[in-house]
């Protein structure tokens, strides 16, 4: 009887694989890198892609494969003709939080109401703290124009635009763009789920009503009534989100 094969030595249970990225894949981070790191400046005009594929050492369908990746992350932009190329593009914050609300919509179907809000009360809090100290005149008066005189009048989408508006405002007087980016997603996800029902005229009158005090508290220069007001309006609004959230495929 043959003695039997032990395989064990050269199949070996766990085997410790690390995947090997496609080459473009790895000229595109190695770009990356350059541009987080300053190596390559915003405006900055590459070489061109046969320079780039001597330099890693790849083809340059590789390069243009990866110039390809970056383009659609906003980092790399191409222009035609006699100055034509390939330059650094840096993302602006508006583009980033685009970038944010487009990816945070089509993950719709895997947020929750209760983490939507909880993220946003974690957001717009602070954000109110802050608005009353670094909040400037021109921010200040934004705020108050988001705030109908007669709401009641107004149709429900646009009371919808003004409500929006006014988190929108508040958000960016922090002074803190990352709150912003952060922020806006969540708004525009809140919006796509939410079924346009008439908002009561009471609802409306205390909504209204919340978001002047918010806007005095942050006037007067006050952080805690600003924080303290943001916090119960935000729990506020909370039952009517819960009977206006449409669940992702539902009517």
């Amino acid at each position: 009887m043959a003695p039997r094969r032990d395989d064990s030595a050269q199949n070996p249970a766990s085997v410790p694989v690390r995947k090997i990225r496609k080459a473009f894949e790895q000229v595109a981070d190695q770009l990356r890198e350059l541009v987080v790191t300053g190596a390559l400046a915003p405006g900055q005009r590459l070489p061109t892609e046969a320079d780039l594929a001597q330099e890693f050492g790849v083809s340059r369908a590789t390069v243009r494969e990866a110039l390809r990746l970056l383009s659609a992350q906003n980092l790399v932009r191409t222009a035609r003709g006699a100055g034509g190329g390939s330059y650094i593009n840096v993302p602006t914050f508006g583009q980033m939080s685009q970038l944010l609300s487009s990816n945070l919509t089509l993950m719709r179907s895997e947020l929750s109401l209760d983490s939507l809000l909880e993220a946003r009360e974690l957001l717009e809090v602070p954000a109110a703290r802050l608005a009353a100290s670094r909040r400037s005149p021109e921010q200040l008066e934004e705020l108050r124009e988001t705030i109908p005189h007669k709401p009641l009048n107004l149709p429900v989408e646009q009371q919808f635009v003004h409500n929006r508006d006014f988190h929108v405002r508040l958000v960016q007087a922090s002074g803190n763009p990352l709150l912003l980016i952060a922020a806006e997603p969540i708004f525009v996800v809140l919006q796509t789920h939410l079924v346009r029902t008439d908002v009561s005229d009471a609802a409306q009158r205390a909504i209204n009503r919340e978001h002047r005090q918010i806007a005095a508290a942050i006037e007067s220069g006050d952080a805690d009534a600003a924080e303290d007001a943001m916090h119960k309006h935000l729990r506020s609004l909370r039952p009517g989100y819960e009977r206006s959230w449409r669940q992702p495929g539902k009517k």
